[in-house]
């Protein structure tokens, strides 16, 4: 078992110049996890060419070795209906970029998002894009496995984050080399009970997120600054791993009876100041999985 923080759970610190993408790699280190995941945004928005993202990558994969961590997964945004400017051979082709970064980084994995769906007139459902879908992200699945990158998709993005959703994803693109990551945390923000939504993936799971969230219904008082809606319009605020009402150690109990042995990655977006959230948050996630 890798215990792994996501530098995207260092980001309110970064914003505040407490640390950058680089040294939250030292940090993490220090805090006792084993590995780090790199975000897209994170590590890479400010740069503007490939050239400067794989040199960028490079540069990450050389300060983690030299930490002794490695590079658990590379996440990074996609919508193969929306993204880049609506053509999708265009967006895997984005995506495909991607993989070379993971790739770059070392990370045996790759987590993309599917897509925000179609509003307004073009609304349909989730099950009558799956064909297309399935097709983009086996194109993306296919190409990554000459890398030695998996890719997965996560629970994430309110559309493509229903727990049914991503099984019928999952089965219809069929492919050795795609898998699904669970956000134990995010099928909240589809208003599903996180313990039944991870047994059901348990099987497809490759990856793993230990999130929390403190929930509030939404006939109670809107909790203002830090809080968002999930789709049903109850509200959500990120917090310490342990300190939400995510049901994280039986979500932890589901995955170990599952088989589940794998990288479980820490993504904090709490209030809370994130070096000690990280602190805190680990070391409440290795007692409940020896625990369980």
């Amino acid at each position: 078992m890798l215990f792994s923080a996501s530098i995207y759970s260092f980001f309110s610190a970064i914003r505040k110049g407490e640390l950058t993408p680089l040294s939250s790699i030292a940090k993490a280190k220090e805090l006792g996890f084993d590995a780090v995941e790199a975000v897209d945004f994170v590590n890479f928005g400010d740069c503007a060419t490939q050239e400067e993202r794989l040199q960028r990558a490079a540069e990450l994969k050389a300060e983690a070795e030299k930490c002794g961590l490695v590079f658990s997964s590379y996440a990074t945004g996609a919508d193969f209906l929306n993204g880049s400017g609506g053509d999708t051979q265009a967006e895997i082709q984005r995506v495909k970029e991607n993989v070379d970064i993971a790739a770059a980084l070392g990370a045996p994995r790759m987590r993309h998002d599917i897509t925000q769906g179609y509003k307004g007139e073009k609304a349909c459902s989730y099950e009558s894009l799956i064909p297309v879908l399935a097709q983009a992200v086996r194109e993306v699945a296919d190409y990554a496995a000459s890398k030695g990158v998996m890719t997965m998709t996560e629970n994430h993005g309110f559309f493509s984050q229903d727990s049914d959703r991503v099984e019928k994803l999952y089965t219809a693109v069929n492919h050795p080399n795609f898998a699904l990551l669970c956000d134990m945390g995010n099928f909240m923000c589809a208003d599903e009970n996180p313990a039944l939504a991870v047994a059901r993936v348990a099987p497809y799971t490759r990856y793993v997120h230990a999130k929390d969230f403190i929930w509030r219904s939404y006939n109670d008082a809107d909790p203002g600054e830090g809080a968002f809606q999930t789709r049903g319009g109850n509200y959500l605020r990120g917090t310490i791993v342990g300190q939400g009402n995510v049901p994280v150690k039986q979500c932890l109990h589901i995955l170990k009876a599952s088989g589940y042995d794998g990288v479980i990655a820490i993504e904090f977006e709490g209030m809370e100041p994130a070096v000690d959230a990280m602190r805190i948050g680990l070391a409440n996630l290795k007692r409940y999985w020896s625990e369980v």
